[in-house]
Order: C-alpha cells, then sequence, then structure tokens
C-alpha cells in the first residue's frame, strides 16, 4: 500500500565515529485503519482505557476501539488516518472521521509511552486540523473521558472550546466535548454543540448508572 506522507521534524542523532550528527525526520504518513504499522496505537490505547477506566462505563472500555468500522477513518468516507513515524515505527498517530458535511470528529490521539513530554499529541492534533482543510471542513469536534486530564488539557492549549460546565469536577462532566473552528466559516459551534448535547443524552440514557452532576 502506498503511504501518503506528510510534513517532517527533524531530530539528531550521534554519529557512532564521532563525527556531527546525523539528522533524521520523523515523517507522518496517512494509512488505512487496518495498516499494521498502526497495530502500537490501538494495543497502547485499549491498555491506557482499561486501566484508566476499568468498569465506570458498565463495558469493556477497549469496546470503543472496535465502535466504528476502519472505512469510517478513509479519505474515501471523509475521513483520516494519520501516524508519526521515527525510523520506521509509530510514535504517535490519530484519526477524524465525518461528524457532519462541514466538520469532522477527532478520535484516537495518541503518544507513545516511550515518548511521552515531546508534544507528539500536540503535532498529530495540528497535522489532523490541515489535513481536515485541506479536505474541505471547517471545524473539529471531540469527546474526551473524566479520566484523561492530559487530553483535557492538550484540547485547552490548542484552542477548542469546551462544551461542558468547566466548574463540575471531571466525573460529574463524564463525556467531556470539545469544538473549535479551524476556518472564520467555522466559528459558529452552534450545531456542533446541538448535537453534542443531543449524543450526551442518548449516551447517558444508555448507561444510567453513570453518575452525573451536569453538562453543558
Amino acid at each position: 500500500m502506498r503511504l501518503r506522507q506528510r510534513r517532517r521534524r527533524r531530530r539528531r542523532r550521534p554519529c557512532p565515529n564521532g563525527s556531527s550528527p546525523v539528522a533524521e525526520p520523523d515523517t507522518f504518513v496517512f494509512v488505512a485503519a487496518t495498516d499494521p504499522l498502526a497495530a502500537p496505537l490501538f494495543a497502547e490505547l485499549a491498555h491506557e482505557y482499561s486501566t484508566r477506566y476499568g468498569d465506570f462505563f458498565g463495558e469493556d472500555p477497549a469496546v470503543e476501539l472496535a465502535r466504528y468500522p476502519a472505512d469510517r477513518f478513509s479519505r474515501a468516507e471523509g475521513g483520516a488516518f494519520v501516524l508519526l513515524l521515527r525510523e520506521g515505527v509509530a510514535i504517535a498517530g490519530g484519526a477524524f472521521m465525518r461528524f457532519d458535511e462541514s466538520t469532522v470528529e477527532l478520535k484516537r490521539i495518541w503518544a507513545s509511552a516511550a515518548h511521552r513530554r515531546q508534544g507528539l499529541a500536540r503535532r498529530v492534533v495540528v497535522e489532523l486540523e490541515d489535513e481536515a482543510r485541506r479536505q474541505g471542513y471547517a471545524r473539529a469536534y471531540l469527546t474526551t473521558g473524566p479520566r484523561q486530564p492530559e487530553a483535557k488539557s492538550l484540547y485547552f492549549r490548542t484552542g477548542y472550546t469546551p462544551l461542558f460546565d468547566v466548574s463540575l469536577e471531571p466525573e460529574q462532566v463524564v463525556i467531556h466535548g470539545f469544538a473549535k473552528g479551524l476556518t472564520p466559516a467555522g466559528d459558529d459551534l452552534s450545531g456542533v454543540i446541538r448535537a453534542h448535547e443531543e449524543s450526551l443524552a442518548e449516551f447517558l440514557a444508555a448507561h444510567p448508572a453513570i453518575p452525573v452532576g451536569g453538562a453543558a
């Protein structure tokens, strides 16, 4: 399968003969969600979801990773699946799928546990936003859970608007929605907010055991 490559950011590796370091690129590649290169992403996310959430949602948290067909993240279906490779190995990645005709929903944002605190997740979000613009989308939407404070912090730092009451405790909010305009035409978030509220109501109705303190 031919990989579609995007921007590169260079890192430096010492040469064994003591000469000047040789720069090597970290490379973004767009692949199918079923590509073997994506295996570390799914393995680490499954472990993280299970260890952080346990039975909080009343089901195996890893079920989320199989909730959508792989085709939803293909360009043919208005989606994208990107990996950041270092020396040929995925160290970060993420995806989006079509939410509506002008909005993408970000999913599967991941940075390898061995490569944290390098700003990799932020680079993935930026690359996905750029790809969304290339595909003609005007805004981005996403949700994250109450036990992923790093994710919530990332979306605040990258300019996303919270669709929940920030004064509440995370487990009172449960599903933390965020949205962001990617173009001037996408600055109106009202349609996304309505869709989020409807989706949240359906989710909570299907999971009545989850304690909720309120949501925007």
